[in-house]
């Protein structure tokens, strides 16, 4: 299951993403709580007492020059919980039900090709022509090629 679910990050398929997208918003209360109430204090508990944790001030008493990596540390758990959950909860179902779809569905025959139809053609033409006493090498007969939307001549 883990190696779909890193598939599935690397993946890229729209109709998946779509999806992560419209149940992502669907958490985001469930998924902010538990950054605010569980990660942040954990990352705090690693940083320092003064400012956010896991951050420092390029310049000083400049608040704007701020860089706060426990932010981004927490915006990536916070995607991943999102992901993991529309992967187990909606991809894995989704693929197990196509996969058992696809088991009890008989193959399907793959069509002739246009090529394939035309080579048929020619061969009932060859097979008419030779029945008919004319040669037996292509088509075209002693009057001049044979045209397709006319009738055999005999």
């Amino acid at each position: 299951m883990l190696k779909g679910f890193r598939d599935f990050i690397l993946q890229g398929n729209v109709v998946e993403l779509a999806t992560a997208v419209i149940i992502g918003g669907a958490f985001t209360a469930i998924v902010t709580a538990f950054s605010d109430k569980i990660i942040n204090p954990l990352i705090a508990a690693v940083g320092g007492a003064e400012g956010p944790a896991l951050s420092f001030q390029i310049k000083e008493n400049v608040e704007e020059t701020t860089i706060d990596l426990g932010a981004v540390i927490t915006a990536a758990i916070n995607f991943l919980i999102v992901a993991a959950i529309v992967y187990f909860i909606i991809i894995v179902p989704m693929n197990k039900l196509n996969e058992l779809r696809k088991r009890g569905a008989p193959e399907e025959e793959v069509p002739p090709t246009t090529e394939d139809l035309l080579g048929d053609i020619r061969e009932i033409l060859r097979n008419q022509t030779a029945a008919a006493g004319g040669p037996a090498e292509g088509p075209a007969s002693e009057g001049g090629p044979v045209d397709p939307n006319q009738p055999p001549r005999h």
